[in-house]
């Protein structure tokens, strides 16, 4: 049943009345940024500035070593992506397209694996890097990604899973390798869902606080999370500064998401056109 003009256009404004009402606090929050110090605390607030102060935003960015904070997260960030894409796509091809034995007790095996949090990893592994001397690096914060999630493992094979043999078969006949036929042909269809999981491994790394915060002593190693929650123990008194740099943190998730979102929806709806 199709929906009339008029409903659609309630329907609309009713959306975006919701989304307004959701979207205020971060709304509310950017224009804050622009304010002094007294108009950001006044009451009853005041949700545009008296004077626009961009000034705001160096003088928080210079107040610690942003820079070098960011370098940092930039680091693990695109490493930890890049990492899950590769390992998560060569074992879900495996478990997907090739036969051997004890294959699905191997998978069950994997899966069981989501089932215990990272709590109670997080000291053995941190016996285990100690060991490696990889403490105070960022190597802990990147390495595990290089060796696969189960839950991306999990998504990736699904996604495989709808996939026609047709091609595969094609590609044998014509004497091209596994390694071929999964860099030619399973990689250019499997785009969507290894840009949805780059994107869900970037939006994690970003914002990992815990990680840095047990692995990273040293203030340059610090990545920006780490930078950020320390930055507001230091001006736990000036709310403006702590607005700015929260702004700025969160802008890189946005415009990843934004330029991913359709990649993101094609990634979970599996298969291929």
């Amino acid at each position: 049943m199709r929906m009339s003009k008029r409903s659609k256009a309630v329907l609309y404004i009713l959306m975006t009345l919701v989304a307004i009402y959701f979207l205020f606090p971060f709304i509310y929050m950017f224009f804050s940024t622009f304010k002094t110090e007294a108009e950001a605390i006044a009451y009853p607030p005041k949700l545009f500035p008296k004077e626009w102060n961009w000034q705001n935003f160096t003088d928080a960015w210079n107040a610690q070593p942003f820079g070098t904070f960011l370098k940092n997260s930039v680091t693990v960030t695109v490493l930890s992506a890049l990492g899950s894409m590769v390992s998560a796509s060569l074992v879900a091809y495996g478990f997907a397209r090739f036969q051997f034995k004890g294959k699905n007790i191997l998978f069950m095996i994997l899966l069981s694996t989501m089932m215990i949090p990272w709590d109670v990893t997080m000291i053995p592994q941190y016996m285990e890097f100690n060991v490696f001397g990889w403490l105070n690096t960022l190597k802990p914060l990147i390495v595990p990604s290089w060796f696969g999630s189960a839950y991306y493992i999990f998504l990736m094979r699904q996604f495989l899973m709808g996939v026609p043999k047709d091609f595969e078969e094609a590609a044998r006949i014509d004497g091209a390798s596994s390694f071929q036929i999964f860099y030619k042909i399973y990689v250019p269809i499997m785009k969507p869902a290894l840009i949805l999981i780059g994107v869900l491994n970037m939006l994690s790394a970003w914002n990992d606080y815990l990680g840095p915060l047990i692995f990273l002593q040293e203030r340059d190693k610090y990545t920006l999370a780490l930078g950020l929650a320390q930055f507001k123990g230091a001006f736990s008194q000036e709310i403006v500064p702590m607005l700015c740099v929260t702004v700025i943190m969160i802008i890189p998730p946005i415009l990843i998401f934004l330029f991913a979102q359709k990649y993101i929806i094609e990634g979970t709806g599996g298969a291929i056109k």
